[in-house]
């Protein structure tokens, strides 16, 4: 792997000032995507743990995702809410993609986006409000960019006039991958049995895993509907194994 990756991937997948060399190139930016989301599920944790202590996990919760949202320049809400316009509505392929390219959000986008924060939110509160909750937002967050770095394997077919699609296509190996699913799955279980018990620890592979479950549904409606991935859904897939992961992981723990 190129030693650039990392800083590659922060160029594309965060608003944090890196080096300009780091823009040069987008093969990096996948296959490191999951040591981003660590850094910035870390982020998103202290920011809502701070907050659950000092007001109140609701508003915790609400820092955290306002935390990410501007770390990564709303990067994938944005993905979001274009995707649901795209898969949305009856549409011709042509037309579904020529919609997702356009700059506003229509009536799908915004139920979408908002429904999604106001899920995340929810189950952030409820899980800060925990002993250890705050270990479920972190591979969370990082399960997200897990679920991003996925549509990279080769073979994972892309959406036609998807430049992004195109540029990281075939740069993630599957054992690099198996490699990182490993790392935060076992290593957030670790911490969670540290520090809430077993049933912290099968909250958070639970979490992941339906989270992954959840994105991988959607890139295969992605592939059907619009002929494989864009940016956009690769953004999509990220905040839906996010949200995904937080609800299951509330529900369990």
């Amino acid at each position: 792997m190129r030693l650039t990756g990392p800083l590659e991937s922060a160029a594309l997948l965060t608003a944090l000032p890196v080096p300009t060399r780091a823009t040069r190139s987008t093969r990096g930016v996948l296959p490191w995507a999951p040591l981003v989301g660590l850094v910035l599920g870390g982020v998103a944790a202290g920011v809502g743990v701070l907050g659950a202590r000092s007001v109140s996990p609701l508003t915790g919760a609400v820092l955290a995702l306002a935390a990410l949202a501007l770390l990564t320049r709303g990067l994938h809400l944005d993905g979001l809410a274009d995707t649901a316009d795209g898969l949305g509505p009856l549409r011709a392929r042509e037309r579904a993609l020529q919609v997702m390219r356009q700059g506003d959000v229509g009536p799908f986008g915004v139920a979408a986006l908002v429904l999604t924060l106001l899920l995340q939110a929810a189950c952030a509160a409820s899980l800060l409000g925990r002993p250890g909750g705050w270990v479920i937002v972190w591979t969370a967050v990082a399960g997200a960019r897990l679920a991003m770095a996925r549509t990279g394997l080769r073979g994972v077919p892309t959406a036609e006039g998807s430049s992004l699609g195109r540029a990281v296509a075939g740069t993630v190996s599957a054992p690099w991958l198996a490699g990182w699913l490993f790392i935060v799955t076992v290593g957030g279980a670790a911490a969670g049995a540290g520090i809430g018990g077993h049933r912290l620890a099968i909250a958070v592979v639970s979490g992941l895993l339906a989270g992954m479950l959840a994105a991988e549904l959607l890139r295969l409606r992605a592939t059907a509907r619009l002929g494989g991935v864009t940016g956009d859904v690769m953004g999509a897939m990220g905040e839906t194994a996010a949200t995904v992961a937080l609800l299951v992981a509330a529900c369990v723990g």
